[in-house]
């Protein structure tokens, strides 16, 4: 394991990270930055009983015209259980899957 991911807190705000979650972060190479990103300015989708942030085109486009630039963290995807802990991180930019008829409630 990276020894700056070795030293991350295992919090995020009201999220808290696996063991998991930190070692799908140093093995894919994906910043505590853009974990934290994803769960501030990405969409929120809810699937079996998960939310899952997102960063996609929409989100980058959206947030630029507020000075907010998210381009590093294109298709990064954090899913979260509804006890508030990230399960894992990894980056699609493939949302399809992420579509659904109805959207659930997410927490934020």
């Amino acid at each position: 394991m990276l020894p700056s991911l070795a030293a991350l807190p295992h919090a995020l705000g009201t999220f808290s990270l696996t063991k998991h979650a930190v070692d799908r972060m140093a093995a894919r190479s994906i910043s505590r930055s853009a974990v934290e990103a994803a769960l501030e300015f990405g969409r929120c989708t809810e699937i079996r009983a998960a939310e899952i942030f997102a960063i996609g085109r929409k989100e980058i486009a959206r947030y630029r015209r507020d000075g907010i630039d998210l381009s590093a963290f294109e298709g990064t995807q954090v899913v979260a259980a509804a006890t508030g802990a990230v399960v894992t991180v990894y980056r699609n930019r493939d949302f399809k899957s992420l579509r659904t008829p109805r959207r659930g409630r997410c927490r934020i």
